[in-house]
């Protein structure tokens, strides 16, 4: 399955989306397939069940990827958005504070036009394209009170300043206007690709479905006896940890090199233990959620996509993790399969497009792709090659 995955530069791997139960089936059915006689080619020309399961997956495949850079488009535009509202405040209230300084001006125009002093040089310092330019002029400073000075730097400088705003907000708004094209194109990638894949699966009839739906379940079955293989590997691990740890206490309870250990040991059982209390909030809040319906692009309360259930969960922990799987999968510490936690980040294939909460004894609550729904399966549920890194967030 991994012919059609693209490498992505980022630094971990991740797991994906896909779609429909059947979808899952034609996805992750190639390599059974191909061993046995029904995925020969048909007889009449139409593509096998094995050529069906490879172009259904690379549709769900590029579905998941473009979901991804839909929810990062979308944050993007969020962000730009709050700038450019905050912007054109700004721009609102220098040009308010820019209309009061020329009304001050203008108070000083029409005084000495009254009294018949200045009024040919103010009048042409008002009309003049740049104010500093008329206002180096020494025959007008000389004619200007402190007061009238004060009033022209600070016309100056807000016009200044308010312009300066002005190009900026225009520039956030090109940005923004960008980010949102972005935002529609990823939209209707991911529409475009479930719509073809559901149009590849509804072809299939029902005997089909049904071998189909057998090869998945098996794949399962296989897949839940590596996560509980995994499992007695991390017990043993423990357990001989447990047992070394037994064995060098005695040597370390006497002396200063005795208070030291037992110092140390306390900050890391302390560590240990405040991680161990978010993760199990985040799992807790995970584990609610199963039941629920993907849905790409959404981040609860009623459905999720993968990055979006992921995030929810440790926020509920306390922990704010960016949007994305691509962000996510640096937002922490990378370890071991084999060191993995509860709440724990397993990420999934080259251009880490899916992601999961690890729940102990290999076994994950995740969003798996459209059409189904939050759950908790083995990490291997698309095969171990599929796993890219476990990220230990907070």
């Amino acid at each position: 399955m991994a012919s059609h995955r693209k490498s992505r530069p980022a630094g971990t791997r991740v797991a994906g989306v896909r779609t429909p139960a059947l979808a899952t089936a034609a996805l992750t059915s190639v390599a059974l397939l191909s061993q046995s006689a029904n995925a020969a080619p048909a007889a009449d020309g139409a593509p096998s069940l094995e050529e069906v399961e490879k172009k259904v997956d690379a549709l769900y495949r590029q579905a998941e990827s473009a979901t991804e850079k839909y929810n990062a488009a979308k944050e993007r535009t969020t962000k730009q958005r709050k700038r450019v509202d905050t912007l054109l405040d700004d721009v609102a209230r220098r040009t308010q504070k820019l209309n009061e300084a020329r009304e001050e001006l203008g108070s000083f125009a029409a005084a000495q036009y009254r009294t018949g002093a200045s009024a040919p040089d103010t009048a042409t310092f008002l009309l003049a394209d740049s104010p500093q330019d008329y206002f180096d002029q020494t025959q007008l400073m000389s004619r200007l009170t402190t007061r009238q000075k004060g009033a022209v730097d600070d016309y100056v400088t807000e016009q200044s300043e308010t312009m300066k705003k002005r190009r900026e907000a225009t520039q956030g708004l090109q940005s923004l206007t960008e980010t949102q094209s972005d935002l529609h194109a990823a939209k209707a990638t991911v529409q475009r690709k479930l719509s073809d894949a559901r149009a590849v699966l509804s072809k299939l009839n029902a005997e089909e479905r049904a071998r189909l739906a057998a090869i998945e379940k098996r794949k399962q079955e296989e897949a839940a006896a590596k996560a509980a293989e995994l499992a007695r590997q991390q017990e043993a691990a423990e357990k001989a940890a447990r047992q070394q740890a037994d064995t060098s206490s005695p040597s370390s309870s006497s002396g200063s090199s005795g208070s030291s250990g037992s110092a140390q040991s306390s900050g890391s059982s302390s560590s240990g233990g405040s991680y161990a209390t978010k993760a199990a909030k985040t799992l807790a809040f995970a584990r609610a959620q199963i039941g629920k319906p993907y849905v790409w692009g959404a981040t609860g309360p009623g459905s999720y996509d993968c990055s979006g259930l992921t995030q929810a969960a440790w926020k509920a922990a306390g922990v704010a993790l960016p949007r994305t799987t691509y962000d996510q999968v640096n937002a922490g510490t990378t370890v071991s399969l084999a060191d993995a936690q509860p709440g724990d980040l397993v990420f999934f294939y080259d251009d880490i497009t899916h992601v999961g909460v690890y729940a102990g004894n290999g076994m994950m609550i995740h969003a798996p792709k459209p059409g189904a729904y939050v759950r908790e399966e083995s990490i291997y549920y698309d095969g171990e090659s599929a796993i890219h890194s476990v990220v230990r967030p907070a």
